[in-house]
């Protein structure tokens, strides 16, 4: 049998890339963020400039290391060194603590939707006893992961499956809502000129780290780089096809919301825009199905669903990147060793405590943060500094690799040019670099010094657990 009849398509490829990176969030991010249809011309560049080379150089990464399974630590353990890699796996996992947190508070917010079916009772509750739910929440699922009992996985495709196709069809039944039912009162799209230039001010630059967020974690494709039929052909095409997908659903999904909101209600007030940060995809299902005289089953549907996946995500980040650094023998000596322990189900028990820890102060520290809503936009932003700093360490990867290119074999190459290879690593890193770093501003003071001191503290517990290590081979040495 041929061996490339056992391999996939480019666009078979391009439709699991697709579903994996894209979500409904960030069609509604992106039109709150960037006041409406302004965001057009954003994300265009950003998928040209950005998400297309970072794709491109993960495919590359992923075929020169076939075999390793640790993903960027494992690149960057190749081709910079064992340190290095552990310093990519420890921030691999350590931004997941604001992810983390973030999805407590988010799959309590969907159950609420799915509840009752409006952002008023969840958002009028204080902050206090909403960020204490989602600590019980916390400490439910960390002990979950300890018992190595993972029943939401398969729910979290199922899950991420149903809304991804709940996006697609709001897009397509919003364009027909106005020939179905004319008198529903839609908002006019103007698309005077005015409507697609950005404001290119202080508020336009912090938000950056929004959009690279939303289009960030390609490595998650890298697996698949062998799998395609042709992978120098192959890859890169559908690569190319997935952008497109994503390109056409971030344009057509914006004048889908242009057409039910109103840039100019959303940025109002601050309270109006922590609301809509919080709430829109829920609003955006609750009036598609009044369009469709369906009432709140549209609503429900995608509330449910959003909750399991929600909440499965959470358990998932639990536990899957802390396995990631912990299982790597490698980063065992940087690491100490009570870091290491696992109880009779495989589960990194300490571990799992630091996280809820981290996390779990995290969420103490949100019930400062007044309104629930509020909480929910603050943590959105706080993800969108936070996460991107993983991507940093794929650049730093494929720069390195791409210095000692003859050294690495690879059935796939982004670009034969070294210049244009080098170039495009240094940009994306640098673009990644200075999102994060804008993005840590606020006019909001509370808001600012979390954006700040979150993720140094974070970073600076990794450069700690070495040091900790060293003293422990050195106490047991001197026994």
């Amino acid at each position: 049998m041929n061996k490339d009849s056992k391999k996939m398509d480019w666009y078979t490829l391009a439709f699991i890339a697709f579903s994996g990176v894209w979500g409904f969030g960030n069609i509604t991010n992106g039109f709150v963020y960037f006041s409406g249809t302004k965001v057009i011309l954003s994300w265009i560049f950003i998928f040209v400039l950005y998400f297309i080379p970072y794709a491109l150089m993960v495919g590359e990464l992923g075929s020169a290391f076939k075999s390793s399974e640790g993903g960027v630590s494992s690149w960057v353990n190749n081709t910079v060194g064992s340190k290095v890699a552990y310093f990519a796996g420890w921030t691999y996992w350590v931004c997941h603590i604001a992810y983390i947190a973030n999805k407590g508070s988010s799959g309590l917010k969907a159950l609420s939707w799915a509840v009752f079916r409006n952002a008023e009772i969840y958002d009028s509750l204080p902050s206090r006893y909403v960020q204490l739910a989602v600590l019980v929440i916390l400490f439910f699922f960390c002990w979950v992961a300890c018992k190595g009992i993972n029943p939401l996985k398969k729910l979290a495709s199922i899950a991420g499956t149903s809304t991804f196709i709940m996006s697609i069809l709001y897009i397509l039944l919003m364009f027909a809502a106005p020939s179905i039912n004319p008198g529903a009162g839609y908002v006019p799209l103007d698309f005077s000129i005015k409507n697609f230039i950005p404001e290119f001010n202080i508020t336009y630059l912090t938000s950056l780290s929004i959009l690279v967020f939303a289009v960030g974690g390609v490595e998650k494709i890298s697996p698949y780089v062998n799998k395609v039929k042709n992978p120098s052909e192959g890859f890169p095409k559908g690569v190319i096809l997935m952008a497109l997908m994503v390109v056409a659903c971030a344009i057509f999904g914006t004048f889908a919301m242009g057409m039910m909101f109103d840039p100019s209600v959303i940025n109002s007030s601050k309270e109006s825009f922590n609301s809509y940060v919080a709430n829109a995809p829920y609003w955006a299902f609750q009036k598609l199905g009044e369009y469709y005289h369906l009432g709140d089953i549209l609503l429900i549907l995608y509330a449910v669903c959003n909750m399991i996946g929600q909440f499965a995500v959470l358990l998932v980040s639990i536990d899957a990147p802390l396995r990631m650094l912990l299982s790597n023998e490698e980063s065992h000596q940087f690491l100490p060793s009570m870091l290491l322990k696992q109880n009779e189900n495989g589960a990194y028990v300490n571990g799992i405590k630091l996280v809820a820890i981290l996390s779990g102060s995290l969420i103490l520290i949100q019930s400062l943060v007044p309104g629930a809503a509020n909480v929910i936009a603050q943590l959105t932003k706080l993800n969108s500094v936070c996460m991107p700093f993983r991507y940093l360490w794929v650049f730093v990867a494929y720069l390195a690799l791409r210095k000692s290119q003859n050294k690495f074999h690879a059935d796939y190459r982004f670009t034969e040019n070294q210049a244009v290879a080098k170039f495009f690593g240094v940009w994306c890193f640098s673009l990644t670099l200075i999102c994060c770093i804008l993005g840590m501003y606020s006019d909001d003071k509370f808001t600012m010094i979390l954006n700040i001191v979150t993720p140094v503290f974070l970073a600076a517990l990794g450069v700690i657990m070495p040091l900790l290590a060293k003293r422990e081979r050195t106490v047991k040495g001197n026994k």
